[in-house]
């Protein structure tokens, strides 16, 4: 696949200010016109229609570019990786297949990010467990949610709150959040220069209704609850109500409570909590290959 120069040459020689302007220039495409598009690329490998997909979804990247911005990564790079991420989804996108190119990408995007984190953040080990992953890329969502995110320190009942919805100690709370800990950059940050002034928001929005992303977001959602749901129906009746209740409720029913309702120890419900997951994951891995989101390694 070839690709413009802008999608690669994101550097010193262009400037991320400059870059997020060119990028907005690009027109986001009618479904009708993303499927021909797709069908050229797959049918035909005709560059030029791989370039357009590829462009009308630079801004896509850039913005969830921005949600990793707080790990003290040159934010070029990381769009960077993204972008590589984009190419690689328009490289194996089948439009047949009934979802819109923004939904298919956003997992490509989302895992060559994160691969580059994790890769060049050294505080991090590539040994740490699927937990501790979740625990790195989760953390400061769940702070500015609870209004700490300046705050420095957490107070116990949020490290507890924490641990509990993401399944790991209270100790690795602790140690992650003052790994992380340290100025962020905002998107409201002032930025200015030859080609205008604004803040970074600015110069990731549309002219118009950012349709193709919020579409995108919620064509994920769907595509997420159906992996979801298909996965569910393959757990017997009391693993799923012990996933709704430990897993899947905004505040977690505690195990104490589940054990008086099944008859059975703490001890045993948290190992059938632990099964299921696993189970659960199987399962939405499963159905993930067989509707083609993901491709088996």
């Amino acid at each position: 696949m070839t690709s413009t120069s802008l999608t690669l040459s994101l550097g010193p020689e262009l400037g991320l200010q400059r870059y997020l302007s060119e990028i907005r220039k690009f027109p986001m495409l009618e479904k009708n016109e993303e499927f021909m598009l797709a069908k050229r690329w797959r049918e035909h490998e005709d560059p030029q229609a791989a370039e357009r997909l590829v462009t009308s979804h630079l801004r896509l990247v850039a913005k969830m570019a921005m949600g990793y911005r707080g790990y003290g990564l040159p934010i070029a790079e990381v769009i960077s990786e993204g972008n590589i991420g984009l190419m690689q989804a328009v490289k194996k996108f089948d439009p047949d297949k009934g979802f819109r190119l923004a939904t298919y990408a956003m997992w490509w995007i989302r895992a060559s990010i994160q691969e580059y984190v994790l890769r060049t953040w050294s505080l991090v080990k590539m040994g740490t467990t699927a937990a501790q992953k979740k625990l790195f890329f989760n953390l400061r969502r769940m702070k500015q949610k609870m209004q700490a995110i300046e705050d420095g320190e957490l107070r116990p009942d949020q490290v507890e709150e924490i641990s509990t919805k993401l399944g790991v100690s209270e100790t690795e709370v602790i140690n992650m959040n003052r790994r992380l800990s340290g100025p962020d950059a905002s998107l409201n940050v002032q930025i200015g220069g030859e080609e205008g002034s604004g803040e970074w928001q600015d110069w990731l929005a549309s002219d118009e209704e950012s349709a193709e992303t919020t579409l995108g977001q919620s064509e994920e959602y769907d595509a997420r609850m159906e992996l979801l749901n298909t996965a569910m129906a393959r757990l017997n009746e009391r693993e799923q109500k012990i996933i709704r209740e430990r897993r899947l409720k905004e505040d977690p029913t505690t195990l104490e409570d589940l054990a008086d309702e099944f008859g059975v120890s703490r001890e045993r419900i948290r190992q059938i909590e632990v099964r299921a997951f696993e189970k659960l994951q199987e399962a939405m891995k499963a159905a993930a290959l067989e509707k083609g989101l993901i491709e088996a390694v």
